[in-house]
Parts: structure tokens; sequence; C-alpha cells
């Protein structure tokens, strides 16, 4: 069986201008953090997906996930169109240049 692998970004901006969203801010970020996403950077997640079916049932998790207010996106590239992504300033984390497709990682 072959995989295609995908990534799966999610991209948003919400507001924090009282507690309650201060508040959903932190769940919304900490529920990304939870289901396997890594930082890209402030407001953009990313996250390694086998298959589309696996894109797909993430996209259902965060809707059902969604603050009250703000604005949220995602997009599902290939792993050959996210190795693309030029950086124009700045590096790859550390952490982003350890997980990558591979199946295994080897400290």
């Amino acid at each position: 069986m072959s995989y295609k692998y995908m990534r799966l970004l999610i991209m948003f901006d919400l507001p924090m201008n009282d507690n309650f969203e201060k508040k959903e801010y932190r769940e919304f970020r900490h529920f990304l953090i939870e289901n396997g996403f890594l930082m890209l950077q402030y407001s953009v997640y990313t996250r390694i997906c086998t298959n589309q079916a696996m894109a797909d049932n993430y996209i259902k998790k965060i809707e059902n996930y969604i603050p009250t207010d703000g604005s949220i996106r995602g997009l599902i590239i290939t792993e050959k169109q996210y190795e693309k992504m030029k950086i124009f300033l700045g590096k790859k984390s550390k952490q982003e240049s350890i997980i990558t497709d591979k199946k295994m990682i080897i400290f």
C-alpha cells in the first residue's frame, strides 16, 4: 500500500480583546497541538497526513471546535508542494527540520 503524504495547513486570526476571546484562542491553539499540529509560525500550524481521508477527518474535527469569532482557513497540499515552500526570511525551526514524512526519527 502506498501513501501520498499531505500537509494540512491551518491559518487563523482570532480576536483577543477580552478574557473570553483569549480563552477561546488558547483552547483552539491547545486543540491543534493536542492533535499533532506543529507551529510553522505564529497563527500558522501544519500537520502531516497520510492521505486525503485523514486530512478530511482533521478538517471535520476543526470544524467542530472553532471559536465563536475570528478567521480560520485550512489548506491541504501535497508533501512535494510543501517541500517547495520558499523561506524568504528566517530559517526552518529545529522541530520542522526533524519532523518530515520519514517514518522513523532517530535522535
